[in-house]
Formats: structure tokens, C-alpha cells, sequence
């Protein structure tokens, strides 16, 4: 098979190119420290509920960061928006840096979290405009997996640096290299150029109106979401329920119950990525040529499995398998985000796409809480409230939307 060919099968284009390398580096850099912060704010003094206000503020600030960033991308464009949001994120890394501190991390959270939370809409963006619809699956896909590399080259370069110079070098160390590889990614963003204004796809839809003259308020982009995205979004917010009342305290479950280092955690991490990675690319290809809602249904299954199987998680063999279920539940996620690209309307897609996560991460926000408190009474208890809440949402979505022929 060519390059052309490979490059065609991969909804590769150049901007979704340069968006892939910026994504693998930001992330990598992000990826070196962030999943360890649960235990460094443990190891800084601050308590169980410290640590589900962390969690909390990145459910909360990737939700009202991300309708911003469609705004600041529909209006600026999507080179301009990425770089400002690699800037504010550089400007909480080094906060952070210098102010050893869980207050700091509290505090840098605002900043750190931006490249994150505010590019998401960005790179739905860039996705929608530089491919035609029915190549949205592949595209999200490559992205996904993209994104999967970083979460497992920087858990395992992370956690070695922790395991080699100790908590308080190894961040340090980390945030350092981090600050190198967004500088980097700056660079890359700068080669990006703005599509056509004029393109078909971004045309005004009748049902819009003259809102789009104005300016659509936030109300409008929610008007504008149609019935099968609005029981997407209420199924989605019971998944993530599932996701984030255990989310903060995996880490001090496998480190404290199954006794494993920080090294060792890395390398849990990256066997759900790799597991993750393996899913991407065949299953885009299958959902965008038979129909998304299947393989949205198989990943809700496995959201909900991963807490089950860390009931009985007390070793590292048995961790592992725990992580390959969770790096099952990305089984279907590219086939989630192109449902949202497809119900989209077109001039309005970065702000549809902030309004989507805005309204889902600002409500299970209150999971993060629900965790710590859950987690107070056991860590059993967490993970079965985190179970109930991923069945109730897999039923939803099968109820409501898997049970309809059209995709």
C-alpha cells in the first residue's frame, strides 16, 4: 500500500497532520505528571477530599472551558485559539514549578488545564472542516489514538523519573520537560492555516436563522441540539459518572491495596493505552461503513466493567487486567465524538461541541465529590456506586437511541 493510500485510509490531511504531532507532544508533556497527582497532593499533606477537589476542578474546568473555546475558535480561527491556549497552559506548568504546593496545583489547575479543556472544540473543529462527513469516524479515530500515546509514553517516563529522584525532584523534573514539549508544540501549531470560510459546510442552516449574524448565545447552540444528541448527552453523563467516582483514587488503590510503585503504575497505564490504540483504527473503519451506535453500546459495557473488576484487584497481575478493561471502554469512543460531529449543526460545530461537554462535565463535576465521599466509607463503595451509574447510562442508550435504525 503507498503513502497516498495509507494517508487516504487514515483521514489524513494537513492540518489534521499538524494537529496529531501537536496533540503528542502537548500531551506527552501534560501526561509525565498529571496522572500522578492524586498521590503527590498526598505526599504534599493535603487529604481524600484535596484530592476530589483536584479531580473535581479538572471535570469543572474542561466544562466551562470548553464552550470559550468553541467561541474563541469559530471567532478567531483555529490556529490563533491553539496557540493562546498552549500559552495560558505553559503559564500554569510554571506556577506549579515554582511553588511546591497542593495549594499551587489547586490554583495552577486553572491555567494547566487550559490546552486541554479549551482545545477540544478546536480539534472537533479542525476534524469536521478538513474532512468530508462520512470520514468524521476515521478521523476522531487517528485522533484518539494519537492522544493514547502520550498517556502511555508519559506515565512510563513519569513514573520512572519518580521511582529514580523521588516525588519532589521527579516533579519538578517533569514539569520542566513538559514546559520544552509545549514550547514545541507552539511551533507546529503555528504551521496550521484557517479552511475556507465559504465552504459549503459552513454554511447558515435554515433553523438558525439570523441568530448567526449576531452571534448565537449559548441558548441557541442548546436549542440547536437535536433529540438524539440530548439522549446521548444524558446517557454520556451517567457514563461519566461511572468514569470519575473512582477516577482520582485508582492510583492510591493500586499503589496502597495492590502495592505497586510508581514505575509500575506507568506501566499499568500502558497497557490500557496499548489496549486502547489496538481498538481505534478497526473499529473507526467498521462504525463509519455499518453504524456507530453498536460500538457506542459495547463502550458504555466496558465503562461500567472497569470498577467491577477492581474489586477484586489486589496484585499487579490482577491490576492489569483491570487496565485492559479500561483501556476497552476507548472502544467506542470515536464513533461517540462522530455521533456528535453528525448532530451538529455545521457553522455551529466547535460551539455545539463546547455546549455538549459544558452542559455533561459541569454536571458530573458533583462525581468527583461523590467519589471522595464514597471513598471515605471504602474503597468498595466507590466502585460500586461508579458500576450503578455506568449501568444506568448503558441502559439509557440502548433504550433511547441504539434501539433506532437510523445512524
Amino acid at each position: 500500500m503507498s503513502l497516498k493510500n495509507i494517508s487516504e485510509f487514515l483521514a489524513l490531511r494537513r492540518n489534521t497532520s499538524l494537529l496529531l504531532v501537536a496533540l503528542l507532544l502537548a500531551g506527552t508533556g501534560e501526561k509525565l505528571w498529571l496522572g500522578f497527582v492524586p498521590k503527590y497532593i498526598e505526599t504534599l499533606g493535603g487529604g481524600i477530599f484535596i484530592i476530589g477537589l483536584f479531580d473535581a476542578l479538572q471535570t469543572f474546568l474542561g466544562a466551562i472551558y470548553a464552550y470559550p473555546g468553541g467561541r474563541l475558535t469559530d471567532h478567531w480561527g483555529q490556529r490563533k485559539s491553539l496557540l493562546l491556549f498552549s500559552l495560558i497552559s505553559i503559564a500554569g506548568y510554571v506556577l506549579v514549578l515554582v511553588w511546591q504546593s497542593w495549594l499551587a496545583l489547586l490554583l495552577g489547575s486553572f491555567l494547566f488545564l487550559a490546552w486541554s479543556a479549551l482545545s477540544l472544540p478546536a480539534t472537533f473543529s479542525v476534524i469536521a472542516t478538513s474532512l468530508q462527513s462520512h470520514r468524521h469516524t476515521m478521523g476522531v479515530g487517528v485522533q484518539s489514538m494519537i492522544r493514547r500515546v502520550p498517556m502511555m509514553l508519559g506515565p512510563l517516563i513519569g513514573g520512572w523519573m519518580l521511582t529514580r529522584f523521588g516525588w519532589t525532584d521527579g516533579v519538578r523534573y517533569a514539569l520542566a520537560l513538559c514546559i520544552m514539549m509545549s514550547l514545541l508544540t507552539m511551533g507546529f501549531q503555528w504551521f496550521m492555516f484557517e479552511p475556507d470560510a465559504d465552504r459549503a459546510d459552513r454554511q447558515v442552516s435554515p433553523n438558525i436563522g439570523d441568530t448567526q449574524q449576531r452571534g448565537p448565545t449559548f441558548l441557541t447552540v442548546v436549542k440547536s441540539f437535536t433529540p438524539a444528541l440530548c439522549e446521548l448527552l444524558v446517557s454520556d453523563i451517567l457514563i461519566r459518572f461511572c468514569e470519575r467516582i473512582p477516577y482520582a483514587f485508582v492510583i492510591l488503590w493500586a499503589m496502597d491495596s495492590g502495592g505497586v510503585t510508581a514505575q509500575q503504575f506507568g506501566y499499568l497505564v500502558a497497557f490500557e493505552m496499548v489496549t486502547a490504540m489496538f481498538c481505534y483504527i478497526p473499529v473507526a473503519h467498521l462504525a463509519d461503513k455499518y453504524g456507530r451506535r453498536p460500538f457506542v453500546l459495547i463502550t458504555f459495557v466496558f465503562f461500567t466493567l472497569f470498577p467491577v473488576t477492581l474489586l477484586w484487584a489486589h496484585s499487579f497481575a490482577w491490576l492489569a487486567l483491570a487496565f485492559v478493561v479500561r483501556g476497552l471502554k476507548e472502544f467506542g469512543e470515536p464513533a461517540r465524538k462522530a455521533l456528535i460531529i453528525g448532530e451538529a449543526a455545521p457553522e455551529l460545530r466547535a460551539r455545539t461541541y463546547g455546549a455538549y461537554y459544558l452542559i455533561r462535565d459541569c454536571t458530573v463535576t458533583g462525581g468527583s465529590f461523590l467519589g471522595a465521599w464514597l471513598w471515605s466509607v471504602s474503597p468498595q463503595a466507590n466502585f460500586i456506586g461508579a458500576a450503578i451509574c455506568g449501568a444506568l447510562g448503558t441502559v439509557w442508550f440502548w433504550w433511547f437511541i441504539y434501539r433506532k435504525k437510523n445512524n
